[in-house]
């Protein structure tokens, strides 16, 4: 994705040098040709053409050999760049329960493509936990209580100070039945999917997400597969695998 700009159009790779270089900027007041390489793991000669360009455009100050500072504009857009990141690290790490190198790889992935819209959803939401005195915190902690109960997670951040929040008490609405249990004709919407992995992982990208219709067509004589309909598409699951996908039955 390039983003494009008065005067100019920044790309991924471009955008990346911004935020390496006003990391090493903001912490030793300068940057340096070889830090740029050690950051990004690359070559000193790739790091000298994106500096060239970054200078073209005026967001750099670069005279080859020399020290790299951020023009005015430089600083802006490296501080748009890096506000996503860190947002997106936040998002990722603290309300996901996600690793944070895993963390840090998806909001280097994500921060490119977030969009103002995007940006200020995720903003609003970290005000709620903030600033609504009612039902936030709980809010999160029970999600937590969610994530480490039925995903058979541990919770080794620092600043968790345990091995994973407790879900002796987390209260589930068990009112599903399996896709597997349904008759043929009978639908329903999805409300969870109770397996991890590959299969977890598989069902996921054939669109089987809370909230999603599927229709049960019929069962082999085997008792697999099963066909389906979601969202208007056909697809066939293994038992285990429709067994692993709870839904709740529509009512005609």
């Amino acid at each position: 994705m390039t983003i494009e700009h008065s005067g100019f159009t920044l790309s991924d790779a471009l955008e990346d040098y911004l935020e390496t270089i006003f990391r090493l900027v903001s912490k030793n007041r300068f940057a340096r040709v070889k830090d740029i390489a050690s950051a990004r793991d690359v070559r000193a000669a790739s790091v000298s053409s994106a500096l060239k360009r970054l200078a073209d455009m005026g967001l750099v100050n670069y005279i080859q050999r020399e020290y790299v500072t951020l023009t005015k504009t430089g600083e802006q857009e490296a501080r748009r760049v890096y506000a996503r990141h860190r947002l997106l690290m936040k998002f990722f790490h603290e309300i996901l329960k996600m690793p944070s190198d895993s963390a840090e790889k998806e909001a280097c992935a994500m921060e490119h493509s977030l969009s103002k819209e995007g940006m200020d959803r995720l903003v609003r939401f970290f005000e709620f936990l903030t600033v609504c005195p009612d039902g936030p915190q709980n809010f999160v902690e029970l999600f937590h209580k969610y994530l480490f109960a039925h995903n058979n997670l541990t919770d080794t951040s620092p600043e968790s100070g345990a091995s994973g929040p407790d879900a002796n008490n987390l209260k589930i609405n068990e009112e599903s039945t399996s896709i597997y249990d349904l008759q043929p004709g009978e639908y329903g919407r999805v409300t969870q999917i109770k397996t991890h992995g590959a299969i977890r992982q598989r069902l996921i990208d054939m669109g089987v997400i809370p909230g999603t219709e599927i229709k049960m067509e019929r069962v082999a004589p085997t008792g697999e597969p099963v066909w389906l309909v979601l969202d208007g598409i056909h697809l066939s699951l293994r038992r285990h695998e429709a067994k692993s996908v709870l839904i709740r039955v529509k009512k005609d």
